[in-house]
């Protein structure tokens, strides 16, 4: 089927905004002109594409079908055109990203001096907030997120697992007891991030445990969890990256090592559906996902060497 590029890509973008003319605005297209373009596209195919009222605009049973060959298609167009522009001229434009504040800040903006000076060519505008953006509508070419994806239509591409460990500080465990095991957590002042009530853990033999847990205090923010446990209150569940200096130093040190958090959340890059991904976004995504990888195995490794389970026991 012979079916021009930019009508394809407009439809994807009226599909996912429910508007034509802001999507057409994204092509630099009037409000009529973008009409007059998801018409022809309709007269080509021979079916009716949206239901157009004055509120919404919203896709017919056979729009919903063909914008899953349309996505396949602007898909394979990205791809090829990717490979093709490698090894072609310098990488330039303007990239936009948005990441969780806290993790952008200390594992994302330290490499962007390191990828301008690759890249002179590339400007990057970093939006950090932990709220959930609507990247489709809000214009983002990238979003680092850590968590468990829900069902969307935006494209995924896994960056690294994100490691949590229980840690707390030897004074505090040296005054409460260490946990010998999960159900031992229940006596012990937890941490817990948000409105948990229980944390579930799975041990060595592939047995999870779940236990209910309580402490003074909770909070909505990991590194304010981290700070409360440096202050001797309690055990937290924090990511490897937060904690890896302290667990170092000494001042945190790892709780129940054999068992592993669930769930097992890993760090995603999303990107808007059906967008063609120009090749500054590719090597951008490539940079950053390359050197996150390798910080993360490295912080493991030097944690896993230097901490000494609290019970005694080899380090894990």
């Amino acid at each position: 089927m012979g079916l021009d590029q930019k009508n394809l890509q407009l439809f994807d973008r009226v599909a996912a905004l429910g508007a034509i003319g802001r999507a057409g605005a994204e092509f630099g297209l009037s409000a009529t002109n973008a009409s007059e373009r998801i018409k022809a596209l309709e007269a080509e195919l021979g079916v009716t594409l949206f239901h157009r009222t004055t509120r919404a605009v919203t896709l017919t049973p056979d729009g919903e079908l063909f914008l899953g060959y349309a996505r396949r298609v602007l898909g394979d167009l990205e791809e090829a055109r990717t490979l093709l522009t490698q090894g072609g001229a310098a990488v330039s434009g303007r990239i936009k990203v948005t990441a969780p504040a806290t993790f952008g800040t200390s594992q994302i903006l330290p490499y962007v001096p390191e990828f301008l000076a690759l890249y002179p060519e590339v400007k990057v505008d970093i939006h950090f907030s932990d709220a959930v953006v609507d990247i489709v509508s809000e214009g983002y070419d990238l979003a680092f997120r850590i968590a468990e994806l829900e069902p969307s239509s935006l494209k995924a591409q896994k960056v690294d697992v994100n490691p949590t460990w229980l840690v707390a500080t030897p004074s505090y465990l040296a005054r409460a007891g260490v946990p010998q095991t999960p159900q031992e957590l229940a006596h012990h002042s937890c941490l817990p991030l948000g409105e948990r009530r229980s944390w579930q853990l799975k041990g060595p033999d592939g047995q999870v445990h779940e236990v209910r847990i309580g402490g003074a205090v909770r909070s909505n923010l990991g590194n304010a969890l981290m700070e409360l446990a440096l202050a001797d209150l309690g055990i937290c569940k924090i990511s490897l990256w937060q904690a890896a200096d302290h667990l170092r130093a000494g001042r945190l040190v790892r709780v129940l090592p054999a068992y592993s958090d669930l769930p097992a959340l890993e760090l995603w890059a999303l990107r808007p559906p059906g967008k063609v991904m120009p090749a500054r976004v590719k090597v951008f995504l490539d940079f950053i996902r390359d050197r996150i990888r390798a910080k993360n195995r490295t912080l493991a490794e030097s944690c896993r060497l230097m901490q000494a389970d609290v019970s005694g026991d080899n380090p894990v």
